[in-house]
């Protein structure tokens, strides 16, 4: 079993409860509030401006809504690719077509997922996206992102390395979740922007 993402290491837990705790306080307007800034704001990355492909994923209940992201993204004629969990934690991947092309997908008891319903193109396809956007819970100033240890997206930088592509990494967080230090492994792969509603920062 790969150790990607897997671990226990007590800060990066404790750091994922404070986090997602503070997200279930949430309301529906606050998240769909922040949706609309984060919009905004990310359109106005270089990075994506230039794209031509971007790899993102569709928000489920309390994250940074993306849905007016990706509408945005696909009315400029980008290609957008969304993933699709596979049952060993592994990422397919499928185009965006609108709302209405997403599926409703449960994986056992975990939270269901929207994900794409047309033609799966292969965990493989993320290399061609010129921009990838993650989701995340925390990150620092050294681009140090936290995910939610499933390991998912650890998975997709490694195969983006091994892959030699080298996409603009993007990270969409509320603003408090950028934070001073996120607790790092030899495998962590930092990231180069986060956007959150009231702007983008730079990471080293």
């Amino acid at each position: 079993m790969s150790h990607i993402g897997r671990t226990a290491a007590p800060g990066k837990r404790a750091l994922r409860q404070e986090l997602l705790a503070a997200r279930d306080r949430l309301t529906a307007d606050d998240v769909r509030e922040a949706g609309e800034a984060l919009a905004r704001r990310a359109l106005e990355l270089p990075e994506l401006a230039e794209a031509r492909t971007v790899a993102a994923y569709v928000s489920v209940g309390t994250e940074p809504g993306t849905l007016a992201l990706l509408d945005a993204l696909r009315a400029r004629g980008v290609r957008v690719l969304l993933p699709a969990l596979l049952p060993d934690n592994d990422l397919d991947w499928g185009a965006y077509a609108g709302e209405g092309s997403l599926a409703r997908v449960r994986h056992g008891g975990r939270m269901a997922l929207f994900e794409p319903a047309g033609q799966r193109l292969g965990p493989d396809a993320v290399a061609a996206a010129d921009v990838v956007l993650l989701p995340g819970l925390a990150a620092d100033g050294r681009g140090m992102r936290l995910g939610r240890g499933g390991g998912s997206y650890d998975r997709v930088l490694a195969r983006l390395k091994r892959a030699k592509a080298r996409p603009a990494l993007v990270v969409l967080l509320y603003d408090r979740e950028v934070v001073g230090h996120v607790p790092a492994e030899p495998h962590d792969r930092p990231v180069q922007a986060v956007v959150t509603p009231s702007g983008v920062r730079r990471l080293a």
